[in-house]
């Protein structure tokens, strides 16, 4: 066993010029550890079944029946106005049972009483209208 204490090569003011190796080969090896774990989740798929090219368009024509809440609280029917209560029932039972549904569209007033477009919308539903929408609501966007 033998110790080299000093040879005359080496003095003490020359630095040890190996690089240290150790911790590159620990991150390269941690690197191919992760991308190892992470290729086989990128190749996995789902399989969907797509529709395939665009449907047909409709040819059945849907009714619209328009009712409009004017400033004064007056409901029109279509136009026509509506007289009272159970008028505006009789009305709403008639597109709840009419096939094919009608689309019932509310264009209420700017100036229209909350409650009494609320009312018409509460009566809509109760009586069975289903497709129902708020038609006009660009008068209420502030300019």
């Amino acid at each position: 066993m033998g110790m080299n204490v000093g040879s005359d090569s080496t003095t003490e003011d020359e630095g040890i010029v190996d690089i240290n190796t150790t911790p590159l080969i620990d991150v390269m090896l941690v690197l191919l550890i992760m991308l190892i774990i992470t290729i086989p989740l990128q190749t996995q798929s789902v399989a969907i079944d797509l529709p395939q090219g665009n449907p047909p368009p409709s040819t059945e024509e849907v009714p619209v029946v328009t009712l409009v809440v004017d400033f004064d609280n007056s409901i029109t029917w279509n136009g026509q106005p509506v007289n009272g209560e159970d008028d505006l029932q009789a009305h709403l039972r008639e597109i709840a049972s009419a096939q094919p549904k009608p689309e019932f569209h509310i264009q209420p007033n700017r100036l229209a009483d909350y409650k009494t477009v609320i009312h018409v919308m509460a009566d809509a539903q109760r009586l069975g209208v289903t497709q129902m929408g708020i038609v006009g609501q660009e008068q209420f966007v502030d300019q």
